[in-house]
C-alpha cells in the first residue's frame, strides 16, 4: 500500500503548551518543522485551570519571555483578570498572575503558529517513532508492559536503558501509516499517552475534555527500551454561573496597576476592563459527604493506579489528609468573557457524580449549582527525566528529546518553559552548535530542569519559589536582565527588541552608580524634608543611594533633594527610557544591596563546581571509596559536573570528595 513520506528537519509531537514553544523556537531559528496533534482543537488548550502564572509559575513566564517564547505574549493578549501575587513580601516572590480567557488563548497561539514561517500544523496521531537502524532489543517493552504498577518507575529499568548501543532518531510514523522524517523529534505528548479519564465507576479512554487519547506511542517506547511510568492529575468540575449565588462569596477583583508578562508590551498597550473572581470554603457538611463516600473515590479504592500532584491534590485528599481543617478555600472563576462555565478551583475530584453534586452543593454560594462537566481524574504515561540530558535531549536516543508533562512535571508554565528550552537545543543540534543550558543561578527554567534530571522525582513536580536557593537574584522583574542576552545570541530575540533592552539595562547601571557617587549633607532642606517622611535626620553627609536604601523612601520620593535629575531629562536615554520598570529596578539594586551581593558570593562558589566537568565515559567503578549507593546512583544519572553530581539524591558531600581527588579537581 502507497503511503505518504515528508522530510522535515524537527518534528514536534503535541501541540499542547509545551509543543507550541517548541514548535515556534524551532522554527524561528529557520528549521523546517511539522507539529502533530490529535486534534487542531487541542492547541495550547487548558483542560484545568483557566490561568497563566502565580507564585513562582510567573517567573518561568517572563523568564519563557525574556528568552523570546511566546506565552507571556499570548496571555497578555487573552488576560480578563490580572493580579500581583505577594506585594506584602519581598520582591523575589512576587508573582504575576493572569486569569485567562481559554479559548481565546488557544485561538491566539493557534493563530500565532500558522502564521510562522517554516512551521507546519498537523491533525494526525503519532504511532511510532523511527530510528536509523530501525532495529531495538525487544524484550525491555515486556519489562513495562508485564508491569502492573506503573506508578512507580523500577529503578533497574532506567538501568537497562543506560548502556545500550545508542540509537539515533529518524523520524515518526503516524497511525495512517504515514513516515515524517526528520533528525531531530521533541516529544511533548502531555497527558494524552494511554490517557483514560475516570471519575467514579465511569472510565473514559480519552484525553482531557473527551479529546482523542494517544493509544500505540507507549508501546514504541517500550519496544525501543525506553521505560515508562504512570501519572495522574485531576480537575474540578464546571458549572453553570446562572446558577450560583455570588452574594454568599467573596468578590476578587484584579489589580488596578496592570504589570504585563511580556516585555515588550506596557500597562498602556494591554490595560482593558477586567472581570472579578469568587473566594468561598468548604465546610464540614461538605467534607462529611466525602468521608461518607470516599470508598466509592477511585483514589481511594485503588482503580487509579498512577501518582497524584502533591501540592495540587484533590478535595478527597485535602479532607482525609486535613483532617484538622474545618473548610478549605474554594476560588470560583470564569473561564472567558464568551462562556457561563465558571471553573471551581481548590475542588477538583474524581468521585463519582451524584456525590459531585451534594459536594458541590453544600458549598455556599452552590446550593443551585447546576453543573456543565464533571470533575475527574486523568492517567497517563510519562518518562522519569533521569533519561535526559540537561538539554533534555535523552541520553541514550541521538536527536530524541522530550519535554512538558511527558517529562514527569505539572502546569502549563513548567511544560513551556520545558518546551522552549527543547525546542532551542533541537535547533542548536541542527545547526551544529552546543545547547543551551541554564544553570540554577540563572533562572527559574534552570532550577526546573536540573531538578528534573537530577533528582528523582516520584510524583508530579511542580515548580515553587522555595526550590530556587538563588531565588533574590532570581526575581520575576528581573527576568529580562538575566535572560535577553542569551535570547538574542540563539536568535529569538530580534535587534529592535535587543537595541530596547540595552538601553533599559545601560539606564539602570547609570543610575545606581550616579546615585550612589550623589552626596547630600545634613543641610535644612534635607533634615525637612527626613523629618517629613518620618525619616531620621543625617548627622553626615550621606549618598542619594544611602537614602533610598532605606524602607521608607525610594527614588521617586528623592526627587527633591536630587538637583541633577531634571537636567538628566535633556538626554535621549534617560527620556526614552526612564520608565516605571527602570525605576522598580533601582529602588530594589539598592535597597537589597547587600543581599544581592551575598548571594552573587554564593553563585560564585557554585559556579565553580559547575565548571569542574565529568568526563562522558568516566566508570564509577574505577573510583574507589565511592559508597555503593553513590556509585550506582552516579552511574545512572550519569552527571555532566561536580556541581550536578552534588545534588543527586544519595550522594554525599564525602563521595563529593572523592570523587574530585579522582578528578584531580
Amino acid at each position: 500500500m502507497n503511503t505518504i513520506e515528508e522530510t522535515y528537519d524537527a518534528i514536534v509531537v503535541g501541540a499542547g503548551h509545551a509543543g507550541c514553544e517548541a514548535a515556534l523556537a524551532l522554527a524561528r531559528m529557520g528549521q523546517e518543522t511539522i507539529i502533530f496533534t490529535v486534534s487542531m482543537d487541542s492547541v495550547a488548550m487548558m483542560p484545568c485551570n483557566p490561568n497563566v502564572g502565580g507564585s513562582s509559575k510567573g517567573h518561568l513566564v517572563r523568564e519563557i519571555d525574556a528568552l523570546g517564547g511566546e506565552m507571556g505574549k499570548n496571555i497578555d493578549k487573552t488576560y480578563i483578570q490580572s493580579k500581583m501575587l505577594n506585594r506584602s513580601k519581598g520582591p523575589a516572590v512576587h508573582s504575576l498572575r493572569a486569569q485567562a480567557d481559554k479559548a481565546e488563548y488557544t485561538r491566539n497561539m493557534r493563530m500565532t503558529m500558522e502564521n510562522t514561517e517554516h512551521l507546519t500544523l498537523r491533525q494526525a496521531e503519532v504511532a511510532e517513532l523511527l530510528f536509523e537502524d530501525n532495529e531495538c532489543d525487544q524484550h525491555e517493552s515486556s519489562i513495562n508492559a508485564d508491569s502492573k504498577n506503573h506508578s512507580d518507575i523500577d529503578e533497574k529499568n532506567v538501568n537497562i536503558f543506560h548502556g545500550k548501543n545508542k540509537l539515533k532518531i529518524k523520524g515518526v510514523r503516524t497511525k495512517s501509516g504515514a513516515a515524517y522524517y526528520a533528525k531531530c523529534v521533541v516529544l511533548c505528548t502531555g497527558v494524552y499517552l494511554n490517557a483514560r479519564c475516570i471519575y467514579g465507576d465511569v472510565v473514559n479512554h480519552t484525553g482531557p475534555n473527551g479529546l482523542s487519547a494517544a493509544t500505540f506511542l507507549s508501546d514504541s517506547m517500550r519496544s525501543a527500551g525506553i521505560p515508562l511510568r504512570r501519572f495522574k492529575t485531576g480537575t474540578p468540575a464546571r458549572i453553570d454561573k446562572r446558577s450560583i449565588d455570588f452574594s454568599k462569596m467573596e468578590e476578587q477583583k484584579g489589580d488596578e496597576t496592570i504589570v504585563p508578562f511580556s516585555f515588550t508590551n506596557t500597562e498602556e498597550d494591554i490595560k482593558r476592563e477586567q472581570v472579578s473572581c469568587w473566594l468561598t470554603y468548604t465546610n464540614e457538611e461538605t467534607h462529611n459527604i466525602i468521608r461518607k463516600n470516599i470508598d466509592r473515590s477511585p483514589l481511594f479504592s485503588g482503580a487509579i493506579e498512577g501518582t497524584g500532584p502533591r501540592y495540587c491534590p484533590s478535595i478527597e485528599d485535602k479532607v482525609m489528609k486535613f483532617a484538622d481543617k474545618n473548610r478549605h478555600q474554594v476560588f470560583v472563576e470564569p473561564e472567558g468573557e464568551f462562556t457561563n462555565e465558571m471553573y471551581i478551583g481548590g475542588m477538583s475530584s474524581s468521585l463519582p457524580e451524584d456525590v459531585q453534586y451534594a459536594m458541590y452543593r453544600s458549598v455556599p454560594g452552590l446550593e443551585n449549582a447546576r453543573i456543565v462537566r464533571n470533575a475527574y481524574a486523568i492517567e497517563y504515561d510519562c518518562i522519569s527525566a533521569l533519561l535526559l540530558k540537561p538539554s533534555l535531549e535523552f541520553k541514550e536516543v541521538e536527536g530524541l528529546f522530550s519535554a512538558g508533562q511527558m517529562n514527569g512535571s505539572s502546569g502549563y508554565e513548567e511544560a513551556a518553559a520545558q518546551g522552549l528550552v527543547a525546542g532551542i537545543n533541537a535547533a542548536r543540534k541542527l545547526q551544529g552548535k552546543e545547547p543551551v543550558v541554564l544553570d540554577r543561578s540563572q533562572g527559574y527554567i534552570g532550577v526546573l530542569i536540573d531538578d528534573l534530571v537530577t533528582k528523582e522525582t516520584k510524583e508530579p513536580y511542580r515548580m515553587m519559589t522555595s526550590r530556587a536557593e538563588y531565588r533574590l537574584l532570581l526575581r520575576q522583574d528581573n527576568a529580562d536582565l538575566r535572560l535577553t542576552d542569551i535570547g538574542h545570541e540563539i536568535g529569538l530575540i530580534d535587534e529592535g527588541r535587543y537595541e530596547h533592552f540595552c538601553k533599559k539595562r545601560e539606564l539602570i547601571h547609570k543610575e545606581v552608580s550616579r546615585l550612589s557617587e550623589t552626596m547630600v549633607g545634613a543641610s535644612k532642606e534635607v533634615q525637612t524634608f527626613l523629618e517629613e517622611n518620618e525619616s531620621t535626620t543625617l548627622k553626615t553627609a550621606a549618598s542619594l543611594a544611602d537614602l533610598i536604601k532605606r524602607p521608607e523612601l525610594n527614588y521617586e520620593m528623592i526627587a527633591p533633594l536630587d538637583k541633577e535629575r531634571e537636567s538628566l531629562y535633556d538626554n535621549s536615554l534617560y527620556k526614552e527610557n526612564l520608565s516605571k520598570e527602570v525605576i522598580e529596578q533601582i529602588d530594589i539594586e539598592l535597597k537589597y544591596d547587600g543581599y544581592i551581593k551575598r548571594q552573587r558570593s554564593q553563585v560564585e562558589h557554585f559556579k565553580k563546581l559547575e565548571k569542574k566537568r565529568i568526563p562522558a565515559d568516566i566508570d564509577y567503578n574505577d573510583v574507589h571509596n565511592l559508597r555503593k549507593e553513590a556509585r550506582q546512583k552516579l552511574n545512572d544519572i550519569r552527571p555532566e559536573n561536580i556541581g550536578q553530581a552534588s545534588r543527586i539524591s544519595g550522594v554525599s558531600p564525602a563521595d563529593i570528595s572523592v570523587l574530585m581527588i579522582y578528578l584531580n579537581c
